[in-house]
């Protein structure tokens, strides 16, 4: 190595000085003065709550009053004396768990359906078909739905009528028998705008050789999209499993818009129980325990999610 090369790169203290973290901060300084803001604000109104509601779960922090430490009581009083508690996560169990399969299995059917035309200007019209959907307001979309289930003059009851099935009337979000399910299956046909555009992107992003190989090995149909199909676009499925388990877990909007978790606590979920103590009793604390709670049930199922489809794909 030449005295030149050696002088370039330097003694090992001053290779050190370059790698460290402050050197490089202070090397790129004007680049990190311009995020600074951005994840100053994300501090603030981000991560700040979150590990303030984290906090507040190990105390009874009543709005109005001093917060008084409980260590683990709030978790206990959960667990054995919350029976609404416990009736919710059960009611949020079936919902994720059908939010799940319906996101992975007919958003992708409809997907291969689009994928598997041959004219591409058929292909656009139903991308875009597919799309439309999305500028309603959500809340439209549960009005809609509140409607149809109306006990009176629903589109539903109205349906049944008219195909002779009187009898199968009733007031389904009324009814404790059936409010959870017609909650729970709102949306048919369960197929999202973007979920069918993630998919048909993976499929899109399988080469016509693949496809062409397959078709000469007799692989067609339903066979392709065993063999071929799934096994490629894997990570789509890992990513809306994912999200559908999130948003399952955590979602209580259309519980409050149609149920608000009733009748009696028949579609009560945990995010509207920690509503409902953190605003309407004014339990901070107690609501903070719920939350810690689904904080840790989220994110153990979404590493286990994460770890089984990689385990998969190796």
């Amino acid at each position: 190595m030449t005295l030149r090369g050696e002088a370039r790169r330097g003694t090992a203290p001053q290779r050190a000085k370059r790698d460290s973290l402050w050197y490089r901060v202070l090397q790129y300084r004007f680049a990190y003065a311009m995020i600074a803001a951005t994840f100053t604000l994300l501090l603030i109104f981000n991560y700040y709550p979150a590990f303030m509601g984290l906090y507040r779960a190990f105390f009874t922090y009543d709005i109005g009053r001093d917060a008084d430490f409980v260590g683990l009581n709030n978790f206990i009083r959960l667990f054995t004396k919350d029976k609404t508690f416990l009736d919710s996560l059960s009611n949020v169990a079936y919902m994720a768990s059908w939010r799940v399969v319906s996101v992975l299995l007919f958003p992708f059917l409809a997907a291969e359906l689009i994928f598997g035309l041959s004219n591409t200007d058929h292909k656009y019209f139903y991308r875009i078909a597919m799309i439309i959907p999305i500028v309603v307001p959500s809340m439209v979309y549960m009005l809609l739905w509140q409607f149809i289930y109306d006990g009176t003059s629903g589109l539903l009851n109205y349906i049944l009528r008219a195909i002779g099935l009187s009898s199968w009337e009733r007031a389904w979000l009324g009814d404790p028998n059936t409010a959870l399910e017609a909650v729970t299956f709102m949306g048919f046909p369960w197929v999202g705008g973007v979920n069918v555009l993630i998919y048909l992107a993976g499929l899109q992003s399988i080469t016509n050789e693949i496809i062409d190989s397959a078709k000469i090995d007799g692989c067609t149909g339903a066979r392709r999209v065993w063999y071929i199909d799934i096994p490629l676009i894997k990570g789509q499925f890992k990513l809306l499993a994912v999200l559908a388990l999130i948003s399952g877990l955590q979602g209580w909007g259309t519980v409050f818009v149609l149920t608000k978790g009733g009748p009696g606590t028949k579609t009560m979920m945990p995010g509207l129980w920690m509503y409902n103590n953190a605003f309407f009793y004014g339990k901070m604390g107690y609501a903070s325990a719920i939350g810690m709670v689904m904080f840790v049930i989220i994110m153990t199922l979404t590493i286990i999610n994460m770890r089984y489809v990689r385990s998969a794909e190796v």
